[in-house]
């Protein structure tokens, strides 16, 4: 008789996916009904401006970028105004969000390579890779908003939403543990990608909070692991 072939580590089970896919319409219907209205989620936000306010919103929160989104991109309305803008003029734009220089630095090198090549980046992750400035997150990004991939933005909330919902990774650094990788491909794997990101996102920011999270009031909290641990304790 035949042995049965093993998973590996980084795969999904069946009972993962399913799971995971009950998550995204939950998700979805709590969007509809919480979601946050962010000025670069409007119909007239343009590439650039989803994928700088990405660059923004790494170790930042949501509503720190939109205090600042007009101004900044009044001022800098595509990506040639930025690649035209000396670094320490952006660095000083930028100051009031904090990592002020490196955040300078970042969006500079994508709008200087955006200017060379038509406002147009790869469609390969390995050719993207290669573009300055770009590591897994805000490339995600810009297969997610430039080329309608269905990519996740797979951040610290976007982690701890679906390790609580399922299981811990086995990894810390959330970039290299496949299995947590491909539980977020899955999640965002659909006709709208873009909203399950968003909604994700505002769920974790709102709802399964870091600290003090609100279990009681989740729409989850029925079929969520987490809660069935604290239960336990």
């Amino acid at each position: 008789m035949p042995r049965a072939r093993s998973s590996k580590p980084s795969e999904l089970t069946r009972s993962e996916k399913l799971r995971i896919s009950r998550l995204r319409v939950k998700l979805l219907n709590w969007f509809d009904e919480n979601g946050r209205d962010l000025p670069w989620r409007s119909p007239g936000a343009s590439e650039c401006e989803k994928i700088c306010v990405e660059v923004l919103l790494q170790r930042t929160r949501a509503e720190t970028v939109a205090s600042m989104y007009r101004k900044f991109f009044s001022q800098y309305p595509s990506w040639n105004a930025i690649a035209l803008a000396p670094v320490e003029e952006l660095e000083g734009v930028l100051k009031p969000i904090g990592l002020w220089k490196r955040r300078a630095r970042s969006i500079r090198s994508l709008a200087s390579y955006a200017a060379e090549h038509d406002g147009q980046f790869p469609s390969e992750p390995s050719e993207l890779a290669k573009v300055p400035a770009v590591g897994q997150y805000v490339a995600n990004a810009i297969l997610l908003f430039q080329h309608g991939q269905p990519r996740p933005l797979v951040d610290v909330n976007m982690a701890r939403v679906i390790e609580r919902y399922l299981r811990p990774r086995k990894l810390a650094d959330i970039r290299y543990d496949p299995w947590l990788q491909e539980a977020c491909r899955w999640l965002v794997k659909c006709d709208d990608p873009v909203q399950v990101n968003w909604a994700t996102l505002d769920f974790a920011a709102m709802c399964c909070r870091a600290r003090n999270p609100l279990c009681q009031a989740c729409c989850l909290k029925n079929k969520c692991s987490y809660v069935y641990n604290l239960a336990l304790e």
